[in-house]
């Protein structure tokens, strides 16, 4: 285990991301809001889920990156953008890129599923593929900027990607303006230092709790020593929540956020499978973390109006977690 020092804080508020809602609106979906009186039953409490499963790529990625090429000025975006990603920031960066007609340069790991690929080629964008390691990413993406002068747009630690994040739940509590409790899942924090912000900034006495998988549980160690804490990462079927937080993402979440729970591997399996039954939707892992802490009762919301964020529905249906 490493503890990691701060760097410079991200200026994040809500005016920036009431900006980003107004700059990417025509670009995504605004994605509804659904209940179960099944689940409302089984958990005590009255639950609004705010379904990005329906957002474009697929994923709540959609809203950080569209807003993130947008707000580039025109000199700079002309000579494209560039990420490092396995999944769906890729493919929501590759997107944008191709709406604004500009060039998107995406390093993949080489042991990318097959299904994601495509799907970032499906958008015209420049694949460069590199080891699977963290370190080979940001070597190979730090190459491709050299070469291109494309503009980084990071998955978590750039503020126009987290402003976008944010308008979930801007939207969602436009929607359910009433709510206790909003939870989403953690991973580098782009998506909570939004929710945390957007929360706080509409209903200043709402609690925002974030939750992550035992196995990965970076967000949680360090919020409990408040101070950035990066893990070795163990395997985790929510394979969207294996990146340590960011230093400026923390700095928000220590500012905002009520508190970060963990889950088991068996309560996220059986969480997304819930969902799929009762609900009739699909969700990936990664978006059913947040359901799982309700069903471990990893926090007390008996007679709440809880807001939860199913982040993505992106999932290969030949590799299920429940088939054997």
């Amino acid at each position: 285990m490493q503890v990691i020092s701060h760097r410079p804080s991200i200026s994040i508020d809500f005016d920036k991301i009431r900006a980003a809602h107004e700059r990417i609106r025509a670009y995504i979906n605004r994605t509804p809001v659904l209940t179960s009186s099944r689940l409302n039953e089984a958990s005590g409490a009255s639950l609004f889920f705010k379904c990005e499963n329906f957002q474009k790529i697929g994923a709540f990625k959609a809203r950080g990156a569209t807003n993130a090429v947008f707000a580039l000025d025109d000199a700079t975006a002309r000579h494209g953008v560039a990420t490092h990603s396995s999944g769906n920031h890729g493919a929501a960066v590759a997107r944008a890129a191709k709406l604004r007609g500009i060039p998107a340069h995406i390093v993949m790991p080489s042991n990318s599923a097959k299904v994601k690929v495509r799907a970032v080629e499906s958008y015209g964008a420049h694949i460069v593929f590199c080891e699977p390691m963290e370190e080979a990413r940001e070597a190979q993406c730090a190459e491709v900027i050299k070469k291109t002068s494309a503009m980084l747009i990071h998955s978590f630690e750039n503020e126009d990607v987290i402003a976008g994040q944010g308008t979930a739940a801007m939207e969602l509590l436009e929607e359910v303006p009433d709510l206790d409790l909003v939870m989403c899942p953690v991973s580098g924090g782009g998506l909570l230092s939004g929710t945390a912000v957007a929360a706080k900034s509409m209903q200043p006495k709402i609690k925002v709790v974030a939750a992550e998988p035992e196995n990965v549980d970076d967000s949680a160690q360090s919020f409990r020593a408040g101070k950035r804490i990066v893990t070795e990462k163990k395997f985790t079927i929510a394979d969207g929540l294996r990146t340590n937080i960011g230093e400026p993402n923390f700095a928000i979440v220590q500012r905002y956020v009520d508190d970060i729970v963990t889950v088991s591997e068996a309560a996220i399996v059986s969480a997304m499978r819930t969902i799929w039954e009762t609900m009739k939707i699909i969700v990936e892992p990664s978006a059913a973390v947040p359901y799982a802490a309700v069903v471990e009762q990893k926090i007390d919301i008996s007679g709440k109006r809880v807001g939860i964020i199913l982040t993505g529905g992106n999932v290969d249906l030949d590799a299920l977690p429940w088939v054997k």
